[in-house]
């Protein structure tokens, strides 16, 4: 544990207690939001993102540990097993190194050189690479045996010379050597195989070379898609010279011919078609991790959306053929009517679609129109932005990325939610409440369904979804849920709530309706004393008695709370008038020795009592309103617009400007000065300035720049 303990210390650069304190929350059964929220005196406050690295790094080192036992283990089961050999594996520090020592000596499959040795040819292996002088075909006349179909002196050298190449291709040292050679100097060749490629994807691939060091992730991914479809060919090249050096300097005692006969046969034979595996196993699960912390980046930008609340509104899932489903919904997220209108081709029922939406929009006091982005969105904008020109009350539209709508209206879930719509006004209801509350509605769906990836679809799927839904997890229990209103969906991501548990608490409250304390959570089926530690802090319960209840206030800590109040001159009525005076809190460590906790605590427990029921995602940019059209005919180079950020990658980020389709801001157009992510510049949902600085109608190519636009 101690050299676990110090490793994750060197990665992370974080203290040693801190280590060992988050991993004794870990064992113990604590779950990252609530270690990150309620333990933060046990761990110096780390946040959830060094938190789940850590996570990360204790589980990787910890199976690199029982890796070199069993490898340890087994060696020792053969009988080979020395203290240098032992030595080399407690030391090493990669699964890659152990595989590397241990190679020598996994069982292999029936090989050239096992059949050799089976020919008896070892011998004759050990006296060719000693080198000392010895005639080697005279010596190899006494392995010739028709039995053992060694018919001559040139077979026998062959299988021994298998033996040898074999012995080579196994020596970790020498495997370090070369990988470390070909990642260096060798690179990275793509080209054009038979495959077709209609839209040119892959162009830029069809005769592309870049030193394997240097290749970017993306380009990584994108490469391997297209392999994957068979319009690329992908090989790793290097100067296999230099590798025939360095393992004749290792291995050859004088000139030799055939040692390097051998070497070369081990090189291309044996260890370049696996050091080529590994290495782009290597690139591919690096450029993946990196997608994924884009990923991961875009999607908590995208849940931490700011809500529209308590606005009524109409959701709107365009298409041509099947019409422009239609759902209402209330502030609550209630759906009050659903319907159909066909205002797009071929249809082109205008004047009826006008009718029943201005109707709906009356009768219900419809204030913003949410149209999803898909098939005829720039039809149903167009059809929206003339409507609402009309109307006696103000109303706006939103497009909203409507992403992994049509696999949630697929889903169980909906089907068990809107059991009497069909997949469309479900689809329709969907893009209305993502409006009203982005995290609450896309809790519902994959996250690798809401379009904001990069690759996503070619990587580790089980690594991507872990890391997702520890993205969605700790976004769920930054903001809290009201658990009187929060779906099973919601629920399943609060700390230390199972999906069992989540189905509980939806049953319980329909048999006994609205809970209207925290402690009554413990009646609910499973959710016992562990549970209910985890979890409590993140539920509230706008309308309970105990006004903590509604805060993020832990149960545990409400004895201290009620002292600061107490201390302060202040009471509970105060802080549900939000009107709490803690201007007496000066020394904050006196104060906190006084009430019983850490001066982290202390100064959580503040915040939530100055501000009870905040959310932290009001302080997110809020949606562009519009209430007229732009068309791709009234875009020019040199114009300056707001737009929305919709998705970033490696290279840079896509940008909304409502023309139906986004346009690029290059990475190299962001900044006057030089960034290496754009993740440091803008953020998923980010109201930006951009000047379209290329702009081609044909192709619907938009190219902006944020340089010098305010």
């Amino acid at each position: 544990m101690d050299k676990i303990v110090g490793k994750i210390v060197s990665d992370l650069g974080i203290r040693e207690n801190q280590v060992i304190a988050t991993i004794k929350l870990i064992d113990e059964g604590n779950t990252i939001p609530f270690i990150s929220r309620y333990r933060k005196e046990m761990t110096g406050g780390l946040n959830d993102e060094i938190l789940r690295d850590l996570y990360d790094k204790l589980v990787y080192y910890r199976n690199l540990e029982e890796k070199k036992e069993d490898v340890i283990r087994l060696i020792d089961e053969q009988g080979k097993l020395t203290d240098e050999l032992k030595k080399s594996i407690e030391e090493a520090t990669t699964i890659t190194e152990v595989d590397d020592i241990y190679r020598p000596y996994r069982p292999k499959k029936r090989t050239r050189a096992t059949i050799a040795k089976e020919k008896g040819l070892e011998p004759l292996a050990e006296v060719i690479i000693k080198q000392d002088g010895t005639d080697i075909e005279k010596e190899a006349e006494k392995y010739i045996d028709e039995e053992k179909e060694v018919l001559t002196v040139e077979d026998a050298i062959k299988g021994a010379s298998d033996i040898i190449a074999e012995t080579i291709s196994d020596n970790a040292d020498y495997r370090k050597i070369i990988r470390k050679e070909t990642f260096f100097n060798g690179f990275v060749v793509s080209n054009k195989a038979k495959g077709e490629d209609e839209k040119q994807v892959y162009e830029m691939y069809y005769e592309y070379k870049e030193m394997i060091k240097k290749v970017p992730g993306h380009r990584i991914l994108a490469m391997n898609r297209g392999e994957k479809e068979k319009i690329l060919s992908i090989k790793i090249d290097v100067e296999v010279e230099n590798i025939y050096r360095k393992l004749e300097y290792k291995i050859m005692k004088k000139e030799s011919k055939l040692i390097k006969d051998i070497i070369e046969d081990s090189y291309k034979r044996l260890i370049a078609p696996a050091i080529e595996r590994e290495l782009r196993n290597d690139l591919t699960e690096k450029a993946e991790e990196g997608a994924m912390k884009v990923f991961k980046g875009n999607l908590e930008q995208l849940l931490m959306q700011a809500p529209i609340k308590d606005k009524v509104v109409l959701g709107l899932d365009p298409a041509y053929r099947t019409g422009c489903k239609i759902a209402v919904v209330d502030g609550t997220g209630k759906v009050l009517d659903n319907t159909v209108v066909y205002p797009t081709p071929p249809q082109n029922k205008v004047e009826e679609a006008n009718k029943v939406i201005k109707g709906l929009i009356e009768k219900y006091n419809v204030d913003v129109v949410s149209i999803g982005n898909g098939t005829a969105s720039r039809e149903a904008e167009e059809f929206t932005a003339n409507l609402i020109k009309n109307m006696d009350r103000v109303v706006y539209y939103v497009i909203v990325n409507e992403a992994g709508a049509s696999v949630y209206s697929a889903s169980k879930l909906a089907t068990e939610e809107f059991p009497n719509f069909d997949v469309g006004t479900r689809s329709a209801a969907s893009i209305a409440r993502r409006l009203q509350d982005p995290l609450a509605e896309l809790v519902k769906i994959d996250p690798k369904a809401i379009g904001i990836g990069q690759y996503q679809h070619d990587m580790n799927q089980k690594r991507l979804s872990e890391t997702l839904g520890g993205v969605v997890e700790d976004s769920v229990n930054s903001v809290g849920v009201d658990i009187n209103t929060a779906s099973s969906s919601l629920l399943e991501y609060v700390s230390g709530i199972s999906k069992v548990i989540a189905k509980n608490i939806i049953e319980y409250r329909k048999e006994n309706g609205k809970f209207t304390s925290r402690k009554e959570l413990l009646k609910v089926a499973k959710l016992g004393p562990k549970a209910f530690e985890q979890s409590a802090g993140f539920l509230r319960i706008p309308e309970a008695k105990e006004i903590l209840d509604s805060t993020a206030v832990h149960p545990e800590s409400y004895k201290a709370a009620k002292m600061l109040l107490d201390i302060t001159g202040n009471t509970a009525e105060d802080i549900k008038a939000k009107k709490v005076d803690l201007s007496k809190v000066n020394n904050k460590s006196e104060i906190a020795e006084q009430i019983g906790v850490g001066i982290m605590t202390l100064e959580d427990i503040i915040s939530e009592i100055e501000k009870p029921g905040r959310d932290k995602r009001e302080d997110m940019p809020k949606p562009i309103l519009k209430s007229d059209v732009l068309s791709m005919d009234d875009l020019y180079v040199g114009l300056v617009l707001d737009g929305t950020v919709r998705n970033i990658v490696d290279f840079g980020a896509f940008i909304d400007i409502g023309v139906h389709q986004d346009g690029l801001v290059h990475i190299s157009q962001m900044s006057d000065t030089f960034i290496k992510n754009p993740m440091d510049i803008v953020s998923v949902g980010d109201i930006v300035k951009v000047k379209i600085i290329e702009f081609d109608k044909d192709r619907g190519r938009i190219s902006f720049s944020m340089k010098g636009v305010n």
